[in-house]
């Protein structure tokens, strides 16, 4: 999704719900067409920047919601979804699938772009 961020598409995690995320897993309700999961850290100077940017396209498109998670907090949910670094940013579908997967701070576009494969 970012210069430098690698994106992956069609991910499908084991132990993480059968490759769904939903309530339990994200500790929020999911949004009704996308949600774009955001894995952050406390003193990690791009995640703020993220959160920014994922808060204004959430914002822009009806029915996507953003969550944020503690990586530091959720441990388990880390390694069950191979999280190696902050930020990480999922794309979900409706139905909780991942679609699209970047490590590190995406851009704007590349977020509206990845949403395209959700919605």
């Amino acid at each position: 999704m970012e210069t430098g961020a690698r994106v992956r598409a069609g991910e499908r995690d084991e132990g993480a719900g059968e490759g769904r995320l939903g309530r339990a897993e994200l500790g929020a309700e999911p949004g009704e067409r996308a949600t774009l999961v955001q894995f952050s850290s406390a003193f990690c100077q791009p995640c703020r920047a993220t959160r920014r940017i994922l808060d204004e396209v959430a914002a822009m498109v009806a029915g996507v919601r953003h969550i944020e998670i503690d990586a530091e907090k959720n441990l388990d949910l880390v390694r069950a979804l191979g999280i190696e670094k902050t930020p990480t940013v999922l794309v979900l579908d409706a139905a909780g699938r991942i679609v699209r997967r970047a490590a590190g701070m995406p851009r704007r576009a590349d977020v509206i772009a990845a949403l395209g494969a959700a919605v």
